[in-house]
Protein backbone atom coordinates (compact mmCIF):
# COMPACT_ATOMS: atom_id res chain seq x y z
CA UNK A 1 0.00 0.00 0.00
CA UNK A 2 2.59 2.26 0.79
CA UNK A 3 4.72 2.02 -2.10
CA UNK A 4 1.30 2.14 -4.38
CA UNK A 5 0.72 5.60 -2.68
CA UNK A 6 4.29 6.73 -3.57
CA UNK A 7 3.63 5.52 -7.34
CA UNK A 8 5.04 8.18 -9.39
CA UNK A 9 2.00 9.73 -11.53
CA UNK A 10 1.30 10.85 -14.89
CA UNK A 11 1.89 14.66 -15.75
CA UNK A 12 -1.93 14.93 -16.47
CA UNK A 13 -2.62 13.29 -12.80
CA UNK A 14 -0.35 15.34 -10.98
CA UNK A 15 -1.89 18.68 -12.45
CA UNK A 16 -5.60 17.12 -11.70
CA UNK A 17 -4.17 16.74 -7.93
CA UNK A 18 -2.63 20.25 -7.62
CA UNK A 19 -5.93 21.40 -8.97
CA UNK A 20 -7.54 19.45 -6.67
CA UNK A 21 -5.40 20.37 -3.71
CA UNK A 22 -5.59 24.38 -4.96
CA UNK A 23 -9.75 23.77 -4.61
CA UNK A 24 -9.65 22.79 -1.52
CA UNK A 25 -6.97 25.59 -0.06
CA UNK A 26 -9.56 28.05 -1.58
CA UNK A 27 -12.66 25.88 0.06
CA UNK A 28 -11.06 25.38 3.33
CA UNK A 29 -9.91 29.72 3.13
CA UNK A 30 -13.36 30.46 2.15
CA UNK A 31 -15.25 28.76 4.95
CA UNK A 32 -12.61 29.45 7.52
CA UNK A 33 -15.05 31.16 9.99
CA UNK A 34 -13.16 33.29 12.18
CA UNK A 35 -11.46 35.05 9.29
CA UNK A 36 -12.59 38.50 8.89
CA UNK A 37 -12.29 38.45 5.30
CA UNK A 38 -12.97 35.21 3.14
CA UNK A 39 -12.00 34.41 -0.38
CA UNK A 40 -14.10 32.03 -3.05
CA UNK A 41 -13.26 31.04 -6.56
CA UNK A 42 -16.50 30.17 -8.91
CA UNK A 43 -15.08 29.31 -12.46
CA UNK A 44 -13.56 32.99 -13.56
CA UNK A 45 -15.16 34.87 -10.59
CA UNK A 46 -13.19 35.59 -7.63
CA UNK A 47 -14.99 36.93 -4.68
CA UNK A 48 -14.25 38.80 -1.53
CA UNK A 49 -16.47 38.71 1.35
CA UNK A 50 -15.97 41.12 4.11
CA UNK A 51 -16.49 38.82 7.24
CA UNK A 52 -17.04 41.39 10.79
CA UNK A 53 -20.84 40.98 10.80
CA UNK A 54 -20.81 41.99 14.37
CA UNK A 55 -18.93 45.27 13.72
CA UNK A 56 -20.75 45.91 10.59
CA UNK A 57 -17.37 44.69 8.59
CA UNK A 58 -15.61 47.87 10.09
CA UNK A 59 -12.02 47.80 7.98
CA UNK A 60 -9.04 47.01 10.69
CA UNK A 61 -5.10 46.53 9.34
CA UNK A 62 -5.42 42.79 9.28
CA UNK A 63 -8.40 42.72 6.91
CA UNK A 64 -6.90 44.83 4.84
CA UNK A 65 -3.38 42.97 4.75
CA UNK A 66 -5.62 40.19 3.52
CA UNK A 67 -7.22 41.96 0.90
CA UNK A 68 -4.04 43.31 -0.98
CA UNK A 69 -2.19 40.55 -1.34
CA UNK A 70 -5.34 38.30 -2.67
CA UNK A 71 -6.20 41.19 -4.83
CA UNK A 72 -2.78 41.40 -6.59
CA UNK A 73 -2.69 37.93 -7.30
CA UNK A 74 -6.55 37.79 -8.66
CA UNK A 75 -5.45 41.25 -10.96
CA UNK A 76 -2.53 39.05 -12.42
CA UNK A 77 -4.15 35.45 -12.52
CA UNK A 78 -5.02 34.83 -16.20
CA UNK A 79 -7.82 32.71 -14.72
CA UNK A 80 -9.43 35.16 -13.09
CA UNK A 81 -12.30 37.23 -15.29
CA UNK A 82 -13.72 39.47 -12.86
CA UNK A 83 -13.65 40.29 -9.26
CA UNK A 84 -16.77 40.34 -7.30
CA UNK A 85 -16.82 42.50 -3.78
CA UNK A 86 -19.50 41.76 -0.90
CA UNK A 87 -20.13 42.17 2.58
CA UNK A 88 -21.02 39.46 5.40
CA UNK A 89 -24.69 40.40 7.04
CA UNK A 90 -26.43 43.32 6.69
CA UNK A 91 -23.39 45.62 5.72
CA UNK A 92 -21.11 45.67 2.88
CA UNK A 93 -18.79 47.63 4.97
CA UNK A 94 -19.70 50.69 7.54
CA UNK A 95 -16.27 52.15 7.60
CA UNK A 96 -13.08 51.96 9.00
CA UNK A 97 -12.59 50.70 12.44
CA UNK A 98 -11.80 54.67 14.03
CA UNK A 99 -12.18 53.73 17.27
CA UNK A 100 -8.64 51.76 17.13
CA UNK A 101 -7.32 54.35 15.24
CA UNK A 102 -7.76 57.33 17.44
CA UNK A 103 -6.79 55.05 20.51
CA UNK A 104 -3.22 54.54 18.72
CA UNK A 105 -3.31 58.18 17.87
CA UNK A 106 -3.60 59.65 21.26
CA UNK A 107 0.20 57.81 22.27
CA UNK A 108 2.94 59.29 20.71
CA UNK A 109 4.19 55.76 20.78
CA UNK A 110 1.70 53.77 19.14
CA UNK A 111 0.59 56.90 16.58
CA UNK A 112 2.81 55.28 13.72
CA UNK A 113 -0.30 52.44 13.52
CA UNK A 114 -2.85 54.82 13.29
CA UNK A 115 -1.27 56.35 10.05
CA UNK A 116 -0.39 52.99 8.62
CA UNK A 117 -3.88 52.03 9.22
CA UNK A 118 -4.74 55.41 6.90
CA UNK A 119 -2.21 54.40 4.34
CA UNK A 120 -2.99 50.57 3.85
CA UNK A 121 -6.70 52.04 3.58
CA UNK A 122 -6.07 54.29 0.94
CA UNK A 123 -3.64 51.82 -0.96
CA UNK A 124 -6.68 49.02 -1.12
CA UNK A 125 -8.78 51.56 -2.54
CA UNK A 126 -6.45 52.64 -5.02
CA UNK A 127 -5.55 49.09 -6.27
CA UNK A 128 -9.48 48.28 -6.49
CA UNK A 129 -9.74 51.69 -8.78
CA UNK A 130 -7.21 50.41 -10.89
CA UNK A 131 -7.42 46.84 -11.49
CA UNK A 132 -7.45 45.47 -14.70
CA UNK A 133 -10.15 42.98 -14.47
CA UNK A 134 -13.50 44.15 -14.35
CA UNK A 135 -14.36 44.98 -10.40
CA UNK A 136 -18.17 44.32 -9.22
CA UNK A 137 -19.15 45.94 -5.93
CA UNK A 138 -22.33 44.54 -4.47
CA UNK A 139 -23.43 47.57 -2.17
CA UNK A 140 -26.78 45.66 -0.81
CA UNK A 141 -26.45 47.35 2.71
CA UNK A 142 -24.74 49.47 4.74
CA UNK A 143 -22.10 51.15 2.84
CA UNK A 144 -20.06 54.40 4.65
CA UNK A 145 -16.62 55.92 4.81
CA UNK A 146 -13.92 53.25 4.59
CA UNK A 147 -16.55 50.82 2.83
CA UNK A 148 -17.56 53.14 0.13
CA UNK A 149 -13.34 53.78 -0.27
CA UNK A 150 -13.44 50.05 -0.99
CA UNK A 151 -16.73 50.86 -3.70
CA UNK A 152 -16.39 54.26 -5.04
CA UNK A 153 -14.35 53.60 -8.15
CA UNK A 154 -15.21 50.19 -9.11
CA UNK A 155 -16.12 50.11 -12.63
CA UNK A 156 -19.64 48.27 -11.27
CA UNK A 157 -21.20 49.24 -8.33
CA UNK A 158 -24.53 47.78 -7.30
CA UNK A 159 -27.33 48.90 -4.86
CA UNK A 160 -30.70 47.90 -3.76
CA UNK A 161 -33.30 49.31 -1.44
CA UNK A 162 -31.20 47.85 1.20
CA UNK A 163 -27.76 50.17 0.05
CA UNK A 164 -27.42 52.67 2.91
CA UNK A 165 -24.80 55.22 1.58
CA UNK A 166 -22.84 57.98 3.37
CA UNK A 167 -19.46 60.00 3.84
CA UNK A 168 -20.32 60.47 7.52
CA UNK A 169 -16.55 62.05 8.84
CA UNK A 170 -17.58 65.55 9.75
CA UNK A 171 -19.64 63.68 12.41
CA UNK A 172 -17.07 62.46 14.02
CA UNK A 173 -14.60 65.34 13.64
CA UNK A 174 -12.61 64.08 10.67
CA UNK A 175 -12.83 65.20 6.83
CA UNK A 176 -14.53 62.87 3.91
CA UNK A 177 -10.90 60.31 2.54
CA UNK A 178 -10.67 57.26 0.88
CA UNK A 179 -10.91 58.93 -2.32
CA UNK A 180 -13.86 60.83 -1.39
CA UNK A 181 -11.96 64.70 -2.84
CA UNK A 182 -11.84 62.83 -5.72
CA UNK A 183 -15.31 61.52 -6.36
CA UNK A 184 -17.56 63.88 -4.06
CA UNK A 185 -16.30 66.60 -6.91
CA UNK A 186 -16.97 65.02 -9.68
CA UNK A 187 -20.57 64.22 -8.57
CA UNK A 188 -23.47 66.08 -10.98
CA UNK A 189 -23.82 70.21 -9.22
CA UNK A 190 -23.08 70.53 -5.61
CA UNK A 191 -24.04 67.29 -4.60
CA UNK A 192 -20.90 65.89 -3.64
CA UNK A 193 -20.03 68.96 -1.60
CA UNK A 194 -23.48 68.60 0.44
CA UNK A 195 -22.62 64.80 0.93
CA UNK A 196 -19.43 65.40 2.27
CA UNK A 197 -20.20 68.34 4.46
CA UNK A 198 -23.72 67.21 6.52
CA UNK A 199 -22.48 63.25 6.65
CA UNK A 200 -25.88 62.92 5.25
CA UNK A 201 -27.02 59.22 4.20
CA UNK A 202 -28.24 58.47 0.81
CA UNK A 203 -30.54 55.12 0.57
CA UNK A 204 -32.15 52.83 -2.70
CA UNK A 205 -32.03 54.08 -5.71
CA UNK A 206 -31.39 57.18 -4.49
CA UNK A 207 -27.81 56.07 -4.37
CA UNK A 208 -28.08 54.86 -8.44
CA UNK A 209 -30.26 58.09 -9.30
CA UNK A 210 -27.11 60.02 -8.19
CA UNK A 211 -24.38 58.59 -9.45
CA UNK A 212 -22.99 56.53 -6.26
CA UNK A 213 -24.25 53.02 -7.71
CA UNK A 214 -23.86 52.31 -11.60
CA UNK A 215 -26.87 49.93 -11.36
CA UNK A 216 -29.82 49.18 -9.23
CA UNK A 217 -31.51 45.95 -8.38
CA UNK A 218 -33.76 44.05 -5.94
CA UNK A 219 -31.82 42.52 -3.19
CA UNK A 220 -33.48 39.48 -3.68
CA UNK A 221 -31.94 39.22 -7.11
CA UNK A 222 -28.22 39.75 -5.61
CA UNK A 223 -27.95 35.88 -5.88
CA UNK A 224 -28.79 34.80 -8.75
CA UNK A 225 -26.60 38.02 -10.25
CA UNK A 226 -23.64 36.49 -8.79
CA UNK A 227 -24.53 33.07 -10.69
CA UNK A 228 -25.19 34.81 -13.54
CA UNK A 229 -21.86 36.39 -13.60
CA UNK A 230 -20.10 33.26 -12.46
CA UNK A 231 -21.54 31.36 -16.02
CA UNK A 232 -19.97 34.40 -18.21
CA UNK A 233 -17.04 32.53 -19.93
CA UNK A 234 -15.19 35.56 -20.22
CA UNK A 235 -16.50 38.19 -18.14
CA UNK A 236 -15.48 41.30 -20.31
CA UNK A 237 -16.99 44.60 -18.77
CA UNK A 238 -19.49 44.89 -21.80
CA UNK A 239 -20.79 41.61 -21.09
CA UNK A 240 -21.10 41.95 -17.15
CA UNK A 241 -22.57 46.05 -17.91
CA UNK A 242 -25.47 43.97 -20.22
CA UNK A 243 -25.87 40.90 -17.63
CA UNK A 244 -26.16 43.34 -14.79
CA UNK A 245 -28.24 45.63 -16.72
CA UNK A 246 -31.10 42.62 -17.69
CA UNK A 247 -31.76 42.08 -14.10
CA UNK A 248 -32.17 45.73 -13.17
CA UNK A 249 -35.22 47.14 -13.05
CA UNK A 250 -37.46 50.77 -13.47
CA UNK A 251 -38.65 52.30 -10.82
CA UNK A 252 -41.63 50.72 -8.79
CA UNK A 253 -44.96 53.56 -8.25
CA UNK A 254 -44.40 52.94 -4.91
CA UNK A 255 -40.54 53.32 -4.38
CA UNK A 256 -39.59 56.51 -2.64
CA UNK A 257 -38.22 59.37 -4.50
CA UNK A 258 -34.95 60.91 -4.02
CA UNK A 259 -35.26 64.38 -2.10
CA UNK A 260 -32.76 66.24 -3.77
CA UNK A 261 -34.37 66.77 -6.93
CA UNK A 262 -36.42 69.75 -8.33
CA UNK A 263 -36.70 72.79 -6.67
CA UNK A 264 -34.41 71.57 -3.75
CA UNK A 265 -32.02 70.13 -5.82
CA UNK A 266 -31.87 73.77 -7.12
CA UNK A 267 -31.38 75.27 -3.98
CA UNK A 268 -28.46 72.93 -2.68
CA UNK A 269 -26.49 73.29 -5.98
CA UNK A 270 -26.79 77.43 -4.88
CA UNK A 271 -26.33 77.06 -1.40
CA UNK A 272 -22.92 74.73 -1.92
CA UNK A 273 -21.83 76.27 -4.70
CA UNK A 274 -19.56 78.76 -2.85
CA UNK A 275 -15.87 77.93 -1.48
CA UNK A 276 -16.26 79.39 2.06
CA UNK A 277 -18.34 77.97 4.74
CA UNK A 278 -19.70 80.98 6.12
CA UNK A 279 -21.11 82.04 2.72
CA UNK A 280 -23.06 78.30 2.59
CA UNK A 281 -24.29 79.21 5.71
CA UNK A 282 -25.25 82.60 4.88
CA UNK A 283 -26.85 80.89 1.60
CA UNK A 284 -28.82 78.54 3.40
CA UNK A 285 -30.46 81.41 5.81
CA UNK A 286 -31.70 83.08 3.18
CA UNK A 287 -33.33 79.74 1.74
CA UNK A 288 -34.73 79.15 4.98
CA UNK A 289 -36.69 82.39 5.37
CA UNK A 290 -38.22 81.70 1.14
CA UNK A 291 -41.57 80.60 0.83
CA UNK A 292 -41.64 77.45 -1.11
CA UNK A 293 -42.41 74.83 1.81
CA UNK A 294 -39.92 71.91 0.38
CA UNK A 295 -36.72 73.93 0.10
CA UNK A 296 -37.87 76.51 3.15
CA UNK A 297 -38.03 72.87 5.35
CA UNK A 298 -34.47 71.05 3.60
CA UNK A 299 -32.58 74.40 4.59
CA UNK A 300 -33.65 74.33 8.16
CA UNK A 301 -32.93 71.04 8.65
CA UNK A 302 -29.23 71.24 6.96
CA UNK A 303 -28.24 74.25 8.71
CA UNK A 304 -29.47 72.49 11.77
CA UNK A 305 -27.30 69.32 10.73
CA UNK A 306 -24.12 71.57 9.83
CA UNK A 307 -24.83 73.41 13.26
CA UNK A 308 -24.00 69.39 14.89
CA UNK A 309 -20.49 69.45 13.07
CA UNK A 310 -17.25 70.16 13.89
CA UNK A 311 -16.55 73.55 12.74
CA UNK A 312 -12.81 72.91 11.44
CA UNK A 313 -13.87 69.28 9.67
CA UNK A 314 -16.60 71.49 7.72
CA UNK A 315 -13.54 74.05 6.49
CA UNK A 316 -11.24 71.58 6.06
CA UNK A 317 -13.49 68.77 4.12
CA UNK A 318 -14.84 71.99 1.97
CA UNK A 319 -11.20 72.53 1.21
CA UNK A 320 -10.46 69.47 -0.16
CA UNK A 321 -13.14 68.59 -2.21
CA UNK A 322 -12.60 71.85 -4.05
CA UNK A 323 -8.63 70.70 -4.28
CA UNK A 324 -9.57 67.21 -5.30
CA UNK A 325 -11.93 68.62 -8.37
CA UNK A 326 -8.36 69.09 -9.68
CA UNK A 327 -6.27 66.30 -8.93
CA UNK A 328 -6.17 62.54 -10.32
CA UNK A 329 -7.31 59.96 -7.59
CA UNK A 330 -3.52 58.93 -6.63
CA UNK A 331 -3.02 62.77 -6.40
CA UNK A 332 -6.56 63.13 -4.22
CA UNK A 333 -5.68 60.47 -2.13
CA UNK A 334 -1.70 61.85 -0.85
CA UNK A 335 -3.29 64.67 0.07
CA UNK A 336 -6.30 62.93 2.05
CA UNK A 337 -3.14 61.11 3.99
CA UNK A 338 -1.54 64.16 4.74
CA UNK A 339 -5.09 64.86 5.87
CA UNK A 340 -5.63 61.94 7.99
CA UNK A 341 -1.67 62.65 9.22
CA UNK A 342 -2.44 66.10 10.57
CA UNK A 343 -5.71 65.17 12.33
CA UNK A 344 -3.54 62.15 13.95
CA UNK A 345 -0.48 64.67 14.93
CA UNK A 346 -3.11 67.21 16.35
CA UNK A 347 -3.75 69.37 14.12
CA UNK A 348 -7.40 69.80 15.42
CA UNK A 349 -8.61 67.75 18.36
CA UNK A 350 -12.04 67.31 16.84
CA UNK A 351 -11.28 63.80 15.40
CA UNK A 352 -10.70 62.32 19.04
CA UNK A 353 -13.24 64.12 20.91
CA UNK A 354 -15.97 63.04 17.82
CA UNK A 355 -14.91 59.67 17.68
CA UNK A 356 -14.87 59.42 21.79
CA UNK A 357 -18.65 60.88 21.97
CA UNK A 358 -20.40 59.73 18.78
CA UNK A 359 -18.64 56.28 18.19
CA UNK A 360 -17.26 55.24 22.03
CA UNK A 361 -19.97 56.57 24.82
CA UNK A 362 -22.64 56.45 21.78
CA UNK A 363 -23.94 59.99 23.39
CA UNK A 364 -26.56 62.04 21.15
CA UNK A 365 -25.24 65.10 22.28
CA UNK A 366 -23.20 67.43 20.31
CA UNK A 367 -19.66 66.56 20.97
CA UNK A 368 -17.36 69.44 22.29
CA UNK A 369 -15.45 70.49 19.32
CA UNK A 370 -12.74 73.63 19.44
CA UNK A 371 -13.37 75.68 18.37
CA UNK A 372 -17.07 75.29 18.31
CA UNK A 373 -17.69 78.38 16.48
CA UNK A 374 -17.26 78.39 12.96
CA UNK A 375 -15.85 82.09 12.81
CA UNK A 376 -12.95 81.02 15.09
CA UNK A 377 -11.90 78.54 12.85
CA UNK A 378 -8.87 80.68 11.36
CA UNK A 379 -6.94 80.23 8.26
CA UNK A 380 -3.91 79.07 9.84
CA UNK A 381 -6.10 76.26 11.51
CA UNK A 382 -6.83 74.95 8.17
CA UNK A 383 -3.53 75.41 6.46
CA UNK A 384 -1.96 73.06 8.86
CA UNK A 385 -3.87 70.30 7.00
CA UNK A 386 -2.89 71.37 3.71
CA UNK A 387 0.73 73.51 3.57
CA UNK A 388 3.51 71.30 2.99
CA UNK A 389 5.71 73.43 5.82
CA UNK A 390 2.87 72.22 8.06
CA UNK A 391 4.76 70.80 11.36
CA UNK A 392 1.94 68.07 11.59
CA UNK A 393 2.38 66.73 8.17
CA UNK A 394 6.04 66.07 8.44
CA UNK A 395 7.70 62.83 8.31
CA UNK A 396 4.39 61.40 7.29
CA UNK A 397 4.69 58.55 4.91
CA UNK A 398 3.87 58.11 0.99
CA UNK A 399 1.32 55.93 -0.34
CA UNK A 400 3.14 52.93 -2.01
CA UNK A 401 0.98 52.00 -5.50
CA UNK A 402 1.91 48.47 -7.09
CA UNK A 403 3.47 48.85 -10.54
CA UNK A 404 1.41 46.92 -13.22
CA UNK A 405 -1.62 48.60 -12.39
CA UNK A 406 -4.00 50.53 -15.06
CA UNK A 407 -3.59 54.03 -15.45
CA UNK A 408 -7.32 55.61 -14.49
CA UNK A 409 -8.96 57.89 -16.73
CA UNK A 410 -10.47 60.56 -15.05
CA UNK A 411 -14.41 59.40 -14.34
CA UNK A 412 -13.55 56.20 -15.62
CA UNK A 413 -15.99 54.91 -12.51
CA UNK A 414 -18.81 57.11 -14.01
CA UNK A 415 -18.33 54.82 -17.19
CA UNK A 416 -21.41 52.54 -16.34
CA UNK A 417 -23.56 55.20 -14.73
CA UNK A 418 -26.25 56.91 -15.93
CA UNK A 419 -25.42 60.02 -17.60
CA UNK A 420 -24.05 63.18 -15.72
CA UNK A 421 -26.05 66.46 -15.63
CA UNK A 422 -22.42 67.74 -17.75
CA UNK A 423 -23.28 65.79 -20.22
CA UNK A 424 -26.78 66.37 -20.76
CA UNK A 425 -26.43 69.67 -20.11
CA UNK A 426 -23.35 69.66 -23.31
CA UNK A 427 -26.14 68.29 -25.47
CA UNK A 428 -28.65 70.83 -24.91
CA UNK A 429 -26.09 73.47 -25.25
CA UNK A 430 -24.01 72.21 -28.44
CA UNK A 431 -20.88 71.08 -27.18
CA UNK A 432 -21.04 67.27 -26.83
CA UNK A 433 -18.81 65.92 -29.82
CA UNK A 434 -21.76 63.09 -30.55
CA UNK A 435 -24.19 66.09 -31.00
CA UNK A 436 -25.16 68.64 -33.30
CA UNK A 437 -25.19 72.26 -32.44
CA UNK A 438 -28.44 73.06 -33.48
CA UNK A 439 -31.64 73.04 -31.59
CA UNK A 440 -32.70 70.46 -29.24
CA UNK A 441 -36.19 69.47 -28.65
CA UNK A 442 -36.85 67.36 -25.04
CA UNK A 443 -37.72 64.29 -27.20
CA UNK A 444 -35.05 64.65 -29.34
CA UNK A 445 -32.34 65.17 -26.18
CA UNK A 446 -34.25 62.00 -24.90
CA UNK A 447 -34.11 59.56 -27.78
CA UNK A 448 -30.00 61.22 -28.47
CA UNK A 449 -29.44 59.35 -24.66
CA UNK A 450 -31.61 56.28 -25.14
CA UNK A 451 -29.38 55.40 -28.40
CA UNK A 452 -25.83 56.24 -26.34
CA UNK A 453 -27.12 54.31 -23.57
CA UNK A 454 -29.22 51.16 -25.18
CA UNK A 455 -30.97 49.53 -22.62
CA UNK A 456 -29.85 51.40 -19.52
CA UNK A 457 -33.10 51.97 -16.86
CA UNK A 458 -33.19 55.34 -15.44
CA UNK A 459 -31.98 56.95 -18.34
CA UNK A 460 -35.03 58.80 -19.13
CA UNK A 461 -36.24 59.58 -15.74
CA UNK A 462 -32.94 61.21 -15.02
CA UNK A 463 -32.74 63.16 -18.61
CA UNK A 464 -36.32 64.31 -17.99
CA UNK A 465 -35.29 65.82 -14.23
CA UNK A 466 -32.31 67.52 -15.44
CA UNK A 467 -34.14 69.09 -18.32
CA UNK A 468 -36.98 70.19 -16.16
CA UNK A 469 -34.68 71.58 -13.54
CA UNK A 470 -32.47 73.25 -16.20
CA UNK A 471 -34.02 74.23 -19.06
CA UNK A 472 -36.19 76.70 -20.26
CA UNK A 473 -38.45 76.02 -22.99
CA UNK A 474 -38.40 78.27 -26.04
CA UNK A 475 -41.63 78.42 -28.26
CA UNK A 476 -40.56 79.65 -32.07
CA UNK A 477 -44.27 80.50 -32.47
CA UNK A 478 -44.27 78.37 -35.97
CA UNK A 479 -46.75 75.78 -34.29
CA UNK A 480 -43.74 72.79 -34.93
CA UNK A 481 -41.25 72.60 -32.04
CA UNK A 482 -40.22 74.18 -29.09
CA UNK A 483 -36.43 74.31 -27.79
CA UNK A 484 -34.10 73.72 -24.72
CA UNK A 485 -32.35 76.71 -23.58
CA UNK A 486 -29.93 75.51 -20.80
CA UNK A 487 -30.05 78.14 -18.12
CA UNK A 488 -26.63 78.97 -16.86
Amino acid sequence: MLRLLGRRMSPTAARLAAQRTRAIGQHMMSTTPESTVLFESNKSIRKFILNRPNKLNALDTPMLELLRPKILEWNSSDLCGAIVGTGAGRAFCAGGDVATVVENASDPTTRPLAIDFFKKEFEVDYILASLKKPYVAILDGITMGGGVGLTANALFRVATEKTLWAMPETKIGYSPDVGGSYFLSRLDGEIGTYLGLTGESLSGRAVFEHGLATHFLPSRRIPLLLERLSELDDPSAALIDKTIEEMSCEREPNEPRSLLTGGVRAALDAAFRHNEVEQIFASLEELSQVEDASIKQWAQETLQKLNQRSPTSLKVALAAIRRGKKLDLAQAMAMELRIAGAFCNGASPDFKTGVETVIKTKSKDVPAWSPSKLEDVAPEAVSRFFDSTSSFIQGLPALEIPQGLEAIPDNRHLKYALPTEAEIGAVVKGSHPGAGDMGWTAEEVQTFFSKQYPGKHGVREKVEEVLQRRCTIIDNVDGNFVWLKWNA
